[in-house]
């Protein structure tokens, strides 16, 4: 699959999409990441899931249950633009996602095991996509988004918050 064309997505997303670009395949990629981006916090101490490299920033345990909320977001995306929904999807604040979802009292196996659920979960859908299905255009916080570049966006929000962990936290 090639990567989306910059009229696919939003200028917000571009960053994102760039990066998974970069690996190829965009189905591979996320099937790829979802058993190494679990093995990376599963090899994690335990410690470590409380760790933030700043005071006003998230702990290691936020940041995994930000890219778990993001998965789920895109994916009830793909799911309704693939489906035909005409209606604008709304935008979502990370900080008042995070700040309702306690992850810091669960366990970083936990949060990997979750994490991985919800991917492999969404790998049946995903795969189930036609190339039609994959063009389809919806509207997500006012931009509009292919299907496809909603799957380029997902691996490439999860790879830029993966590199962020590698720089800052560990």
């Amino acid at each position: 699959m090639n990567a989306p064309q910059p009229d696919e997505y939003s200028p917000m997303q571009a960053g994102y999409v760039q990066l998974a670009s970069e690996h190829g395949d965009v189905i591979e990629l996320l099937t790829e990441l979802k058993d190494s981006t679990y093995n990376f916090f599963m090899q994690l101490p335990p410690e470590k899931g409380d760790y933030a490299y700043a005071e006003d920033k998230w702990t290691v345990k936020q940041c995994l249950n930000h890219i778990i909320d993001t998965e789920k977001i895109f994916a009830y995306r793909l799911l309704c633009f693939a489906r035909g929904e005409k209606q604008i999807m709304p935008g979502f604040s990370q900080n008042d996602y995070e700040a309702a979802a306690h992850s810091n009292t669960r366990t970083l196996p936990s949060l990997a095991e979750e994490f991985k659920t919800v991917r492999a979960g969404n790998l049946f859908f995903i795969n189930s996509l036609t190339p039609e299905e994959l063009a389809i255009r919806g509207n997500a916080t006012g931009y509009t988004i292919t299907v496809k570049a909603l799957l380029y966006a997902m691996a490439g929000h999860e790879l830029h918050h993966l590199n962020i962990l590698r720089e800052r936290y560990l």
